[in-house]
């Protein structure tokens, strides 16, 4: 009889199955997709051996001001004052251990998706010539914030077109020493940062612009990145690198010298999705990973990049925070030397200590380490390292 059982087991769960992935194919077919993915091609991710190979440096970091602050995504220093951006839209100072809040750039509440455009949502943070503050709002545009008297100005607008283009998710900003020139990305005139995940999937491209605070004109100079991302100036102010976050690569526009206008990639298939880039004192850039591409492994991304069909299955049955979930926590931080090769990584795999690092900022023999998500800043002494 158990042979005769199992049959029927079999039969009828087979039917079940059937009965359930018709009409659920057929709602899926139906149901609208909010994004339209393009095929991405990515070469097989690097292997993580030699100078990627897995480590717990990270988890040798500590952790401050935990659940003071929410996603504290960049930070900045004038002497040991320390700046940051927080996701409730706020520009925080810390001075000896002490938080306060000094501008916001939106207005409350803050909070919940529907609230972010209003709230604001400073993302990169750079110091200026005069200890000024440069800040990228994600939904209000390159602000210029007095760490005094809290004063904010709002120097390009998302209100404003620029070249015909909307600005929908202003996104880092770097500064030249004398505070002429800022150059900052727009990860897309499309999509606003809280759907970034669409972002990632669909594929959509965007630039690179410059601001003249003199002039206070807005150029384009790079278009047709995808996720253009973290972006800063080299130590001779020659060039500028951008992180295209979607390709896993590190492009070059060149602004002064024999070569300026022109543009070549400075470092590409990387072990990982680049959030911000920073300068180490060694002369060389610390790049923090949003995402790490396993190899040996699984990599969801490289999986999902050349099938948009899936990518469009799985966004119209699931939402974006699911989809999130199901990425492993896995932190990154890579230090390139000036020629864009790997000088060492530090890594916390299963984000134990440091979860989902969003920039390194290397200050006094110490890197603070920022996150979109996480409510503490991490602090890693490279002494120990």
């Amino acid at each position: 009889g158990s042979t005769y059982s199992s049959k029927v087991f079999r039969v009828t769960f087979l039917t079940l199955v059937a009965s359930l992935t018709v009409p659920l194919l057929g709602v899926t077919v139906l149901l609208d997709c909010p994004i339209d993915p393009q095929p991405i091609s990515l070469k097989e991710p690097p292997l993580l051996t030699g100078v990627l190979e897995p480590n717990i440096q990270l988890r040798k970091a500590e952790r401050l001001w935990e659940n003071q602050l929410y996603g504290p995504e960049s930070t900045a220093n004038i002497g040991d004052v320390l700046f940051t951006g927080t996701a409730d839209g706020k520009i925080i100072k810390i001075e000896d251990g002490e938080i306060q809040t000094i501008a916001r750039i939106g207005r409350g509440p803050c909070g919940t998706y529907e609230d972010e455009p209003t709230c604001g949502r400073p993302l990169g943070i750079r110091v200026g010539p005069n200890n000024t503050l440069f800040v990228a709002d994600a939904y209000y545009g390159l602000c210029e914030v007095d760490p005094g008297t809290g004063e904010v100005k709002i120097l390009v607008s998302t209100k404003t077109l620029i070249e015909g283009q909307k600005l929908s998710f202003v996104n880092d900003l770097t500064v030249t020493q004398d505070g002429r020139k800022i150059y900052f990305t727009d990860s897309s005139s499309k999509w606003q940062r809280r759907d970034y995940l669409f972002l990632i999937m669909e594929g959509t491209d965007d630039g690179l612009l410059e601001y003249d605070t003199v002039t206070k004109e807005v150029k384009v100079l790079m278009v047709g990145l995808r996720f253009p991302n973290g972006v800063q100036l080299s130590p001779a102010e020659d060039f500028v690198l951008v992180q295209e976050t979607t390709m896993a690569r590190i492009r070059r526009y060149y602004v002064s010298g024999l070569m300026k206008g022109g543009a070549d990639m400075f470092l590409e298939n990387m072990p990982g999705l680049p959030d911000n880039i920073r300068l180490s004192s060694s002369g060389g850039y610390w790049v923090a990973m949003s995402v790490v591409r396993h190899n040996p492994g699984f990599s969801l991304l490289d999986f999902l990049s050349e099938k948009p069909w899936i990518k469009r299955m799985i966004l119209k049955l699931l939402s974006q925070e699911t989809v999130t979930n199901f990425v492993p926590k896995y932190s990154l931080v890579v230090e390139l030397t000036e020629t864009g090769s790997y000088r060492r990584s530090f890594h916390d795999p299963n984000g134990v200590m440091v979860a989902y690092v969003s920039e390194a900022h290397e200050h006094n023999g110490y890197l603070y380490l920022g996150s979109f998500r996480s409510p503490y800043i991490c602090r890693l002494n490279l002494q120990r390292v």
